[in-house]
């Protein structure tokens, strides 16, 4: 019973994200904000929005690993996996801008929750200067993006597309999207810790593997069928808005909400993992503002080496 609320839970967070976006997508569009700044904040928001309930529901009902071993495992399998496996299916065009201030913030936020995480404990006080950090990098985003003035033909032509239907067709999406996300994350939360009790491991190793790859599901899904259609002009900026969105949002909520434990072993392998991958993918970036094919192979050798030495670290190996 524990497997098949794993999977129901996936899938409902899959459905339930999709729908999510759709909607708040849309209704960005009608209020006429730069797709610029829906794909690094609400789309962003909505492709993590698994993650956000996932952890705060678990958090809540007593399992901190979970938390932040979801978070954790969500950033290497966005960088690692999702980005890997998409440019080993066509090689991914790299924004300017993504450069310049995505990968930074990412890095920063990075920095920050290895500090905060220090003394083994996410306090509410730490959660506020993460969130408020997001918050001030979105109105950053913002103001850039008026003051460029990035809008294309193929945007108005979006909007008109998205005008066109129902705004209460829309906001149905949203609530139909926050209804699957709530159910299937309790789902997800109880079939993973089950499992985890069935096959005698941790709740960290489970969170940082199956739970993580269950929510990072909707940016996989999305960039595989993209590139699969030949839409090589992906943004990478979109994945790094998701990593930034984990740490600052999710984490930040979720100790607002209630102070987090950390495992040291966070400290010790996971932490280190997501450090390793912010590093590794900057020279990608830089390389022809291109992720080739073979720089999507090191990377998906990079996320399978990631649940090999979990595994390895739960058995006492290292």
């Amino acid at each position: 019973m524990a497997y098949l609320f794993l999977i129901l839970g996936i899938a409902l967070l899959i459905a339930g994200g999709e729908i999510l976006v759709k909607g708040a997508v849309n209704i960005a569009i009608r209020a006429r904000i730069s797709t610029l700044v829906v794909g690094m904040t609400i789309v962003s928001f909505g492709t993590s929005a698994p993650e956000l309930v996932v952890s705060l529901k678990a958090a809540l009902q007593g399992h901190p690993d979970i938390s932040i071993g979801n978070v954790l495992g969500s950033n290497v399998a966005n960088l690692a996996l999702v980005l890997g496996l998409t440019a080993l299916t066509s090689p991914i065009r790299v924004d300017r801008n993504s450069i310049r201030f995505d990968w930074p913030m990412m890095l920063f936020v990075t920095i920050l929750l290895y500090l905060f995480m220090l003394d083994l404990e996410l306090e509410r006080w730490e959660g506020i200067v993460m969130f408020v950090a997001l918050i001030l990098f979105s109105l950053f985003l913002v103001f850039e993006s008026r003051r460029y003035n990035r809008r294309s033909r193929v945007e108005d032509e979006v909007e008109d597309t998205a005008t066109k239907g129902s705004v209460w067709r829309d906001v149905l999406y949203i609530a139909l999207g926050a209804f699957g996300l709530s159910l299937g994350s309790e789902w997800l939360v109880d079939g993973a810790t089950e499992v985890a009790k069935n096959l005698g491991v941790s709740d960290l190793l489970i969170s940082s593997t199956i739970v993580a790859f269950g929510t990072s599901t909707p940016e996989l899904i999305t960039s595989i069928t993209a590139a699969v259609r030949k839409e090589t002009d992906i943004s990478i900026g979109n994945l790094i808005g998701s990593n930034i969105f984990n740490i600052a949002a999710i984490l930040g909520i979720t100790a607002i909400s209630i102070p987090v434990s950390i495992n040291q072993a966070v400290l010790s392998i996971d932490f280190w993992w997501v450090a390793a991958i912010t590093l590794l993918v900057f020279p990608f970036m830089l390389n022809n503002l291109k992720i080739s094919r073979v720089e999507g192979g090191i990377l998906f050798i990079f996320y399978l080496a990631y649940i090999i030495s979990g595994v390895l670290f739960e058995k006492g190996v290292f």
